[in-house]
């Protein structure tokens, strides 16, 4: 039975029957949730779509229809209250099944979605919606969220509207009243939709290095997440997934929304504040999730569970992104489970990159090989290909066409957008190095390199060395001032329950480090700190530190 999804791509194929290389049909009005959900809503009208649960033990199982439906409740509410086409709307719904409805809703409609954290502080708000001219924004009821946002609005002089989800407020409008009583949706005809190359929707990147930068991308992108849901996290139509990550990060657009349903496989949501990996492992089990994703992170609390505890049958396949995994996560996972983690790489400016694609072998660190649906190239400071083995910038080549998935510009910045793509390259800024099997290996962000004595220093590899030690729960390496050397390695230890961070801890981890990989990588320097500096999302702000340290060598 021809798939879905096979209607939008060309393939073609190895020897073996793997994918070599991949094209895009792209139809010039093509609109996601007019051509795949509403469409799959009249094919498949019963076929799940979506499960949702959350902590309190609510649930709610949406099917292609009922989102369709909701969709376009949701369409015509916004229309209601004055949103329309090329207008940017923040979205601030957590996990909430509501986040679906109305990112399809805008899709409708022609208008912007903007998803945001529920993290964000006020100066927060302020810049992303006098960043973005933010006319309308949709919030949850839950925590404080709401209340952050109005102590932002005084300085947000575009926002027209504010509409509150799963609860009420004085001062905002009801999004369940207001879809409810909402005129049915009058659909536009295919030429007068929104889609192809206009803007679909926006996010903010994690902002390690500065002000988070806007991110636009345009309707073609959804096709972009074919390779991801179907080559990477191997989803078929009896699949049901689960991506660990709020909808306020992009991540949230690789694996809860779009390829996966253009496979068309239905996505689980649990919607939690605070990780437990118990209660987790739990909703896995109970309902037969078959393909996950999480950053390393999460798999390094499950390792530290019992999972013989859990009936985890029903997992076929798991894969990660985020960071590189350690290799030791990596083993313990599979001896536990049986299942071989599958590593990629990719950015919010960029779908999916590279790739532990589901029929490759998995490499421990390595973030797999460069993705068929793009020309990825590791160069070196003049965009020359550098040789197997050599440190390089990984570099997206942009000519003779810009590919699909590739983000249009940082919005209202041709200045940063030019920064970043220029010489018929899109320069993502991260260094890796390429083996001899063409597998990528991390080295870091090009502004993370420490060069010291000579030598090239990826921040990473000493950090999975470090991160290795029991004493160390978390670690930042970088580059500090030195007067002899120039610069030397500096290790910002987060220590573990029951360890002192003393000399004589640090000389100990200092020891471990040479000993386990290039003597001349260890940190010289290691300082102990309750907590390191993160961005939002959680990304190490490693600039800071470094800021840090510079400032107190002056």
């Amino acid at each position: 039975m021809k798939r879905l999804y096979s209607e939008f791509v060309n393939e073609a194929l190895d020897a073996s029957g793997n994918v070599r290389s991949v094209s895009y049909n792209r139809p010039k009005h093509f609109n996601f949730a007019y051509d795949v959900v509403d469409r799959l809503g009249r094919e498949q009208p019963e076929k799940t779509a979506l499960i949702w649960c959350n902590v309190a033990g609510e649930e709610r199982r949406v099917s292609f229809s009922e989102m369709s439906r909701e969709s376009d409740r949701a369409a015509s509410y916004f229309q209601s209250i004055g949103i329309g086409k090329g207008d940017y709307v923040l979205l601030i719904l957590k996990r909430h099944v509501e986040f679906w409805f109305c990112f399809m809703g805008l899709h409708k409609i022609g208008a912007i979605g903007v998803p945001a954290t529920n993290q964000l502080m006020p100066k927060d708000i302020v810049y992303r919606c006098n960043a973005a001219d933010i006319k309308a924004i949709v919030c949850t009821a839950e925590g404080r969220i709401a209340e952050l946002v109005e102590e932002a609005l005084p300085e947000c002089p575009t926002v027209k509207t504010k509409t509150m989800a799963r609860g009420e407020r004085d001062g905002w409008l009801s999004l369940s009243a207001g879809m409810a009583s909402a005129p049915v949706f009058d659909a536009p005809d295919v030429e007068d939709r929104t889609g192809g190359e206009e803007p679909l929707f926006m996010y903010f990147s994690s902002g390690t290095t500065g002000m988070p930068k806007m991110v636009s991308h345009n309707h073609w992108y959804p096709l972009a997440h074919i390779p991801t849901a179907v080559y990477w996290h191997d989803i078929g139509p009896d699949d049901l997934h689960l991506t660990v990550s709020e909808t306020g990060w992009a991540k949230s657009m690789w694996g809860k929304l779009y390829g996966q349903w253009l496979a068309e496989g239905a996505v689980f949501v649990f919607d939690f504040d605070r990780f437990n990996a118990d209660e987790m492992l739990e909703r896995i089990q109970k309902y037969k999730v078959t393909t996950f994703c999480a950053p390393p992170t999460i798999y390094r609390f499950l390792i530290r569970e019992d999972l013989s505890r859990f009936d985890l049958s029903s997992l076929r396949h798991v894969t990660t992104a985020g960071e590189a995994l350690n290799s030791e996560v990596y083993n313990r996972f599979l001896a536990t489970m049986g299942l071989k983690v599958k590593e990629a790489y990719g950015q919010t400016e960029t779908t999916l990159l590279a790739a532990t694609m589901h029929w490759m072998e998995s490499k421990p660190g390595s973030m797999g090989k460069p993705s068929p649906a793009y020309n990825l190239d590791v160069v070196d400071e003049t965009g020359h290909t550098v040789e197997t083995g050599q440190v390089g910038e990984i570099v997206v080549r942009t000519e003779p066409e810009v590919p699909t998935g590739l983000m249009t510009c940082y919005h209202n910045s041709p200045e940063m957008t030019a920064s970043s793509w220029h010489d018929g390259m899109y320069h993502t800024g991260d260094t890796a190095w390429m083996d001899e099997d063409g597998y990528l290996w991390y080295v870091g962000r090009t502004d993370d390199i420490i060069k010291s004595s000579g030598y090239r220093i990826g921040p990473f590899e000493v950090e999975s060395v470090i991160m290795e030690h029991p004493a160390v729960v978390e670690c930042a390496v970088t580059g500090a001032p030195d007067p002899v050397r120039g610069t030397v390695v500096k290790a910002t230890i987060v220590p573990g329950k029951g360890y002192e961070p003393t000399d004589a801890l640090a000389l100990e981890i200092q020891e471990y480090v040479k000993t386990h990989t290039a003597p001349y990588k260890y940190p010289r320097i290691v300082e102990f700190v309750t907590e390191l500096p993160k961005t939002i999302s959680g990304k190490i702000r490693r600039t800071e530190i470094r800021e840090k340290d510079r400032q107190t060598a002056d």
